[in-house]
């Protein structure tokens, strides 16, 4: 195996599991709720996702922080002064600063580690699309790639990594500003649910509206035939807002379709979640084009 650790951060909601699966290093994100700090690990031992999404839904109010330039140098030190390499694969710089603190954490640890390979990437990615961009990279580690071959193999496919969401409470998204007030007061009445997806900038954009939740969800599956490709074998990663049983409907109708093998689902974190709220349901697979 190549000498060198993959580094990246907790909006790409990995479960604890997966993580061990895949061997990387995951640093949490802060977030507030309720006038207390938090940190979100993979495990959610400071805050559960369940009590987290209860609190949403009960009025508080959650923000988020990216990530600065010291926690990036302070998790590849240790490894650098160890001779290991570091690989960071970063949340989406449309849609926080991180990947920009990672940059000039980088820049600074060549300085101080010139004999060393240190490279960063934006994934252009969030939540678990973020995460199945690394379980990519962690895979064709474990083969033996390279560093920069598995850098560059995920810089070459980010924008094959289809993002596809849909929302529950429309008001989460106005506070995101992605939606106008008056928007979100009239498609709530009309119990209208809109589906949105990353685009090849990493930003979140709204591409068409359903009425009816279920109609939503078979919405996100509907992308997924139109755009995926070598369906045989593929990891498909799904993520939810506190809606396990939405989560398994969409689940159930991939198991198995264009020879899907495994589909694993997980909780989207609390950073992601500040901003999506509860029910969402978002689906990532490898497709033509995002």
């Amino acid at each position: 195996m190549q000498n060198y650790v993959i580094i990246t951060d907790s909006t790409g909601d990995l479960s604890a599991a997966l993580v061990e699966e895949m061997d990387v290093t995951v640093l949490p994100m802060p977030f507030s709720i309720g006038e207390k700090d938090y940190k979100n690990y993979p495990d959610n031992h400071e805050l559960s996702a369940e009590n987290f999404y209860a609190r949403l839904r009960a009025g508080e109010m959650s923000t988020t922080t990216q990530l600065n330039t010291t926690a990036y140098l302070e998790a590849a030190v240790p490894f650098l002064e160890a001779g290991t390499d570091v690989l960071f694969l970063v949340f989406s710089s449309g849609l926080s600063g991180s990947y920009n603190s990672s940059r000039i954490a980088v820049e600074e640890l060549r300085e101080k580690f010139p004999e060393r390979k240190i490279r960063t990437v934006d994934t252009l990615a969030a939540s678990m699309g973020e995460g199945l961009l690394v379980w990519h990279a962690a895979m064709r580690r474990k083969a033996g790639e390279s560093l920069d071959a598995v850098a560059d193999w995920t810089e070459a496919n980010r924008n094959r990594l289809c993002h596809w969401f849909t929302v529950d409470d429309l008001h989460f998204l106005r506070r995101g500003g992605r939606v106008s007030g008056a928007a979100a007061v009239m498609g709530t009445m009309l119990n209208i649910k809109p589906v949105l997806h990353v685009d090849d900038e990493g930003h979140l954009i709204p591409m068409e509206k359903v009425r009816g939740r279920r109609q939503s969800l078979d919405a996100l599956v509907r992308h997924l035939d139109e755009t995926i490709t070598e369906g045989e074998n593929q990891t498909i990663f799904l993520s939810h807002g506190d809606c396990a049983d939405d989560a398994e409907y969409v689940a159930s109708k991939l198991r198995g379709r264009h020879g899907i093998e495994r589909v694993e689902v997980n909780f989207i974190g609390p950073v992601i979640g500040s901003h999506s709220g509860p029910g969402t349901v978002a689906l990532f697979w490898i497709g033509s084009k995002k």
